[in-house]
């Protein structure tokens, strides 16, 4: 892979839209347009800064206040509340309570006695760099191109090259109030920088007003770009030591990846459920494939944000492992991850410091598949798919940096302490407690209906990601933009599926694999309902039942078993049968054999599972009419003509004969299979059955 001779342009200030912006605005708009560019900085890297004068609220003065990014956030996607806002005189007073490099960490006690206007935007590390430095806006960036000029080996002389002397350089140095500090003094003693470069980390870059510094932080990342691309076509090199691997053709290279994603999941979830992500972009397969991966993925990455989020390095599995059964790749996958825990775990040991947190989860984020690409694992998606993007950043820098110099890591007890830095395992602490359902994935079949679109929405609510699945292509289209509106893209995944068919029903479960890694919740939703006296059904109405309703339940149903079973996690599936098959209604024969064979499946199911830890468990709802998609159809009609009553007084009528008089909507019977699918709520509950109809004396289970 190599960068294009003509890259595309970053993006540029809008004087249009700045015009009516005030001070703080303008902060807010620079912030988010440079971080809408990924090579201007990752997703939650860099920060911003300006020191505005306001009204101080106690003395009705003029004072100058920093704002600055806050931590935790993202400059791309931030708003107004998301910067910290500190007294410059504050912060210049700490000064004088500084105690030197061994007691900085304790400096950061002293910020939230420096808010201004009592906002509660927690700040960052980052803070005294920004007060320490004389300028009025000042960016921190994370660009792949200066940093990469950052992680060389002679990095101070070749960004001397680079700038032409306009951008100063100091080494390595974790951020805090002693970088601050180092800051001040290089800049006091080199008037006329337009920037200095950290070594490992990153450019600094400042200007008079907002635009001026957001073109100065533009100029100075596309003059590196730049540099880089010249010097590679002048030098005609070949980035990471040449093509190693062809890649796999893409029906070779996802049969591998249904087989091992699963297996990969499985063994990495022991201790808390992991979802993964899939990178097959120009930039990773150039990698995977190159002479140079062990030996560069083995040096770790530099810039403290991307191994904050990868690990100090990845997992590489070799190729000559895809074409083994399923149980040998297994035991070959075992292998490699309990090797690299015990890896982790030894550079643990021979970097903890007197207080240093507990080790954390030590298995792989990053990894890396010759022929195939990268696969990335977390907590939830959006995490996975933001640590794949971190370690695209470090893939670009590794090339820039070895095509034209020696690319360095981070020294394994620098790159230690950042990782387990106390500060960061504050921030880690603040973190809101996840929410039940996160790192699950379940797949809800019929799911453009109203209760398969409401179970998916109860899921998503509690943490999940869904892959929705449906017949109908538009409706199962708007369901999908409407839950990604409300949940996030990274959490729905939507997949045409006709569950008849056993080729569209291994497809949809092949999608989810490559969606999310694998499965953990089945909802067996899809259905029709009809209705006709005995002498009255069709052949072909009794087979388009049974292939829908017991069929299409068996499918998926062994789908995901097998898809559970390969996990080795356990599982859960949810039936949503009905009341008719507990006891029989008038003239629908057709519909009500085919629900009771769902319930005699599940209870299969059950038996087969509960071994394995896969709990299978059945709701009956009954009578849900409003919200309901088949009750749109003939079914309506249907059932009015043989209870003799007005079709308009359905409702009311299966309201009135229920125990309890009341309606049953789809919420409802979401919650119920909520139930079911919820681990901490029914994790010693299978083959069980879940009435939701209001009270029907004959449909009792017992």
């Amino acid at each position: 892979m190599s960068i294009a001779s003509h890259p595309p342009r970053f993006p540029a200030w809008n004087d249009q839209t700045a015009a009516n912006l005030d001070a703080p605005q303008l902060l807010l708009y620079r912030s988010n347009l440079l971080g809408s560019d990924l090579r201007i900085t990752n997703y939650g890297g860099g920060n911003t800064s300006a020191k505005i004068w306001q009204t101080d609220p106690l003395s009705g003065e003029s004072v100058e206040v920093l704002w600055v990014k806050g931590s935790g956030g993202d400059v791309g996607s931030m708003k107004l509340d998301g910067f910290a806002t500190l007294w410059m005189d504050k912060l210049r007073g700490l000064k004088k309570l500084y105690r030197g490099l061994a007691h900085e960490d304790s400096m950061v006690d002293y910020l939230p006695h420096c808010t201004f206007n009592l906002n509660p935007r927690a700040a960052s590390i980052d803070t005294p760099l920004h007060a320490a430095l004389p300028y009025a806006h000042i960016d921190h960036m994370h660009p792949d191109a200066v940093i990469a000029i950052a992680a060389m080996e002679n990095s101070k002389r070749i960004t001397q090259t680079v700038f032409d002397g306009q951008v100063g350089w100091l080494p390595w140095l974790r951020p805090g109030y002693e970088l601050g500090q180092q800051l001040a003094a290089y800049d006091a003693a080199h008037p006329g920088l337009r920037g200095i470069v950290l070594a490992g980390h990153g450019l600094f870059s400042w200007g008079d007003t907002s635009k001026s510094c957001f073109e100065n932080t533009v100029g100075l990342i596309e003059r590196a770009q730049n540099w880089l691309l010249k010097e590679r076509a002048e030098r005609k090199v070949n980035v990471f030591g040449g093509t190693r691997f062809d890649t796999l053709p893409a029906s070779e290279s996802a049969a591998t990846l249904h087989t091992l994603m699963p297996l990969l999941r499985g063994l990495a979830s022991k201790d808390s459920p992991k979802l993964l992500h899939l990178n097959t972009s120009d930039e990773v397969l150039a990698f995977v494939n190159s002479h140079e991966l062990t030996e560069l993925a083995h040096m770790g990455t530099s810039c403290p944000d991307h191994f904050l989020r990868t690990k100090i390095r990845p997992l590489i599995i070799p190729e000559d492992l895809y074409g083994l059964p399923q149980e040998a790749l297994k035991a070959k996958l075992a292998d490699l991850i309990s090797g690299y825990c015990s890896d982790y775990a030894a550079y643990y040991d021979r970097c903890k410091r007197p207080g240093s947190p507990a080790m954390r989860d030590p298995n792989p984020v990053v990894v890396l598949l010759p022929r195939i690409g990268m696969v990335t694992m977390a907590k939830d998606k959006s995490t996975a798919r933001i640590a794949g993007e971190f370690y695209v950043n470090a893939i670009n820098v590794m090339r820039e940096a070895h095509a034209l110099d020696r690319y360095v890591g981070l020294p394994e007890q620098e790159a230690f302490d950042i990782e387990y830095w106390l500060l960061e395992e504050a921030k880690l602490q603040r973190m809101p407690k996840p929410k039940p359902l996160v790192g699950k994935v379940a797949l809800v079949t019929g799911a453009a209906g109203g209760i398969g679109s409401s179970i998916a929405q109860r899921l998503l609510s509690d943490g999940a990601c869904v892959v929705l699945t449906d017949i109908a292509p538009n409706a199962l289209q708007d369901v999908q933009a409407k839950l990604a509106a409300r949940f996030g893209k990274d959490s729905v995944h939507a997949v045409v599926c006709d569950v008849t068919q056993e080729d569209s029903v291994k497809q949809a479960f092949a999608a989810a694999v490559l969606a999310f890694g694998g499965l953990d919740v089945l909802v067996s939703n899809a259905g029709i309902a009809s209705a006709a006296p005995l002498e009255d059904t069709t052949l072909d109405l009794w087979n388009l039942n049974q292939n829908i309703l017991a069929t299409g339940y068996f499918l998926v149903s062994r789908e995901a078993f097998r898809l559970m079973k390969a996990q080795a996690t356990g599982g859960s599936m949810v039936m949503i049968a009905s009341k008719n098959g507990m006891v029989a209604s008038n003239q629908a024969t057709a519909y009500c054999a085919a629900k009771a064979a769902e319930i005699q499946l599940s209870r299969s199911i059950a038996l087969e599972g509960a071994p394995l830890g896969i709990r299978c468990n059945v709701v009956n709802p009954d009578a849900v009419i409003r919200g309901s998609k088949i009750w749109s159809g003939k079914w309506s009609q249907e059932r009015a003509a043989a209870n003799q009553i007005a079709e308009a007084d359905l409702e009311a009528f299966y309201r009135d004969r229920s125990m309890l008089k009341r309606s049953v909507y789809p919420e409802d019977i979401a919650e119920a299979t909520y139930h079911f699918c919820a681990e901490h709520l029914s994790g010693k509950s299978t083959g069980n059955i879940l009435n939701v109809d209001a009270g029907n004396l004959a449909a009792f289970t017992r």
